[in-house]
């Protein structure tokens, strides 16, 4: 049984990031499973730090891009998500290839929605683990 409210596809959710940070870093939506969105980001000149490695505000905006458009996904029809807190704990330097991070919801509510975000290098180890806490906005009525 699918959590998603609404229907969209990885070519869908990129084709919505043109011309955003989303794309600048190179993110990529890779799945949209039953219960999870995952994703992929470069590790490159783009996402490192001036030391060479990736850099933990990059790891923070993979991962809230993905809680973010899942929240969207999983919101009833009309809705509207924002980003309340982001935390994030940074486990493992990575300083090239790809990192791929995976959402899963912890609570979707009609007014928030938390979403646990693991972020793993190509070896599958962790390098970051973050949650977000997201407003669910209810459609204006006019």
């Amino acid at each position: 049984m699918t959590i998603w409210q609404a229907q969209a596809t990885p070519a869908d959710l990129q084709a919505f990031c043109e011309n955003t940070l989303v794309a600048h870093l190179g993110i990529q939506i890779m799945e949209i499973g039953e219960d999870y969105l995952r994703a992929s980001m470069p590790v490159d000149h783009r996402t490192h730090q001036p030391y060479g490695l990736l850099h933990g505000g990059a790891s923070i905006a993979l991962a809230e891009t993905i809680g973010s458009m899942a929240a969207h996904l999983a919101a009833a029809p009309g809705s509207k998500v924002v980003g309340l807190e982001i935390n994030a704990n940074h486990l493992r330097s990575v300083r090239t290839g790809v990192v791929v991070g995976t959402g899963r919801p912890l609570h979707i509510g009609r007014s928030t929605q938390v979403w646990d975000i693991r972020i793993v290098d190509a070896d599958e180890r962790p390098v970051c683990v973050s949650r977000l806490t997201l407003a669910v906005l209810a459609p204006k009525i006019t």
